[in-house]
């Protein structure tokens, strides 16, 4: 008898934007996937910053992502 593997999609938030991944990824792979850049650029999950040390850990469902990018000026 085979077993029948479910997919359940990870649903999170990013920059206000739904998303949904059928596959586990890490905050890299994330960035990876939305073609966005990954130097220059500040990570936040659920209003904390998430520091760069831990991109390599899996995204969590239901989080809810901000990337921000470096400004110059003021």
């Amino acid at each position: 008898m085979s077993e029948q593997q479910v997919v359940v999609p990870i649903g999170i938030s990013v920059n206000g934007e739904d998303h949904e991944f059928t596959e586990p990824l890490t905050v890299t792979g994330l960035l990876e996937a939305l073609n966005l850049p990954t130097k220059g650029i500040a990570v936040a999950v659920n209003g904390a910053v998430f520091p760069r040390a831990r991109w390599d850990e899996l995204v969590v469902r239901g989080w809810e992502i901000e990337i921000l990018t470096a400004v110059q000026g003021g």
